[in-house]
């Protein structure tokens, strides 16, 4: 038997319904901030992704993938996030000359090839947004408050804020020296990966969880001790708006983010109770994105926010899905003429926006009944020879019992 390849799912309707759900959440806040929808292509040249992502990262080492493409002497690679592919399109479509800031959402999904487990996967569907063209501190604010306003909807209790600053290119670099002189005099307890790390990605160190690295970690100086006048400023400005919103955090220094073109402000919302992979909603400014895939400098912030974590933090707070539609009417047919009346009639108020059932599988009545009772259907109809000749039926309200006699030509339901 062939089974699906490990790391992806298989979604059925009553699984679907809960993503649907979030997903119309999603779309109803980001709207409400201003966010239009943007669709990007799954597959993009290998190039976005290693400028725009880093190519020290582990997305681009060790997680993306990538294959030749047919026609042409380049790699491609499935999409691993959203951000880079949105910044080309912005570029591409010259948008970055309109009025700014340029707001966008989107819900996709992405590939990685990590170790699977519960909340990771190696095809994972995302919800993001991205905001262009704004550097003060009242649009990270603006960020940060839509992703507390999806996570506050959905109705979780349990998430929390952290924050840091990461700094920019004028402050970085002497964090970046204190970083290696720290972690250099730890050199025979790092795990092989942060010894590679040690030289070429410094920041990352910070984000490792072997718990030796860990440790260390903890001792390390802190990103928001070494920031520049600049900011500092924007960083204690986000603070004061967040605070000013009514919005709760903790100041985090071990949150780095995974991708190079972080600056400045970055931010994640953190799960109790879902294990090891609690990051629900993870993002920051990338001020630098836009220039290093070949556009103008041109400022960036946003999120990504993953929807199967979601639902395991809704889960593990006991946050129910929506219940599935139930049909308003079920026909139960016996014989050929009044199945085929029995169809028509489905089909007349399907059109008139009215969830309608019949028999498809053959059935005896007895079985149809069952069938009705266990999809929920709040009325029933049965038809025979004698309702098909009469052109009147029965019409039972499945809660109370009673019966009316409609005309099967003109009747509706509501």
């Amino acid at each position: 038997m062939i089974q699906k390849i490990k790391g992806t799912m298989d979604i059925f309707p009553e699984e679907a319904v809960l993503f649907r759900h979030l997903e119309g959440i999603m779309r109803e806040e980001a709207e409400r901030y201003g966010f239009g929808e943007i669709r990007t292509p799954t597959f993009e040249w290998t190039d976005l992704f290693v400028r725009g992502v880093g190519d020290t990262t582990d997305v681009v080492q060790k997680e993306m993938y990538t294959f030749a493409d047919r026609d042409e002497n380049r790699t491609i690679t499935l999409r691993p996030e959203g951000t880079a592919s949105v910044a080309r399109a912005l570029i591409e479509s010259g948008k970055y000359g309109d009025t700014m800031p340029q707001k966008f959402y989107y819900i996709i999904n992405c590939f990685r090839h990590e170790k699977p487990q519960a909340g990771r996967s190696r095809e994972f569907f995302q919800f993001g947004t991205e905001m262009f063209g704004a550097s003060i501190p009242a649009a990270d604010a603006t960020v940060i408050a839509l992703a507390a306003s999806v996570l506050r909807r959905v109705g979780l209790k349990s998430i929390r804020l952290h924050l840091n600053s990461i700094g920019c290119p004028s402050c970085r670099p002497r964090y970046r020296e204190a970083l290696v002189k720290h972690f250099s005099a730890h050199k025979g307890e790092l795990c092989d990966t942060c010894l590679s790390r040690l030289d070429k990605n410094p920041l990352r160190l910070l984000d490792c969880k072997n718990p030796p690295c860990a440790t260390i970690a903890k001792e390390a100086p802190r990103t928001v001790d070494y920031l520049c006048p600049d900011c500092r400023v924007h960083f204690d400005t986000l603070c004061a708006c967040l605070e000013k919103m009514g919005i709760p955090y903790v100041i985090d220094p071990s949150i780095v983010r995974g991708l190079d073109y972080y600056t400045r402000s970055v931010f994640e919302f953190v799960a109790e109770g879902i294990g090891a992979q609690s990051t629900v909603c993870g993002g920051g400014r990338y001020d630098g994105l836009v220039s290093s895939i070949g556009g103008p400098e041109l400022p960036g912030i946003g999120f990504g926010m993953g929807i199967t974590r979601v639902i395991l933090a809704m889960q593990a707070e006991g946050i129910l899905p929506p219940a599935p539609a139930k049909p308003r009417l079920y026909i139960a047919a016996l014989g050929e003429a009044a199945q085929v009346a029995a169809m028509a009639i489905c089909e007349r108020l399907r059109q008139e926006g009215v969830y309608a059932e019949c028999d498809v599988v053959g059935r005896s009545l007895k079985a149809q009944m069952k069938y009705a009772n266990k999809l929920g259907a709040a009325y029933t109809l049965i038809l025979g020879d004698s309702e098909v000749e009469s052109g009147r039926a029965q019409l039972r309200n499945m809660e109370n019992g009673e019966q009316t006699e409609v005309e099967l030509a003109s009747f509706t339901l509501s």
